[in-house]
């Protein structure tokens, strides 16, 4: 299957209290962890962009990056 996209497997998806903001744990194919917060616009029909910048980390598992996650996403402590 050479020339296609990789795709993660999402552990965890957690979404702000109005929907609008959501931090995703996922794994990668390589059986790294990662995490990003994404955002979307109701009234963009696109869907969610990434705007965290934090998807490149790597963790060895998803407890580390939910705590990195927290210390780094302002909202997702108190979810």
């Amino acid at each position: 299957m050479a020339g296609r996209a990789l795709r993660v497997t999402v552990l965890h998806s957690v979404n702000n209290a109005d929907g609008s903001l959501c931090v995703d744990v996922f794994r990668r194919p390589d059986g790294s962890i990662g995490f990003e917060e994404y955002r979307r616009d109701v009234e963009d029909p696109s869907g969610w962009f990434a705007v965290g910048g934090y998807a490149a980390a790597r963790y060895d598992d998803a407890e580390t990056a939910i705590r990195d996650a927290i210390d780094c996403v302002v909202w997702f402590e108190g979810v």
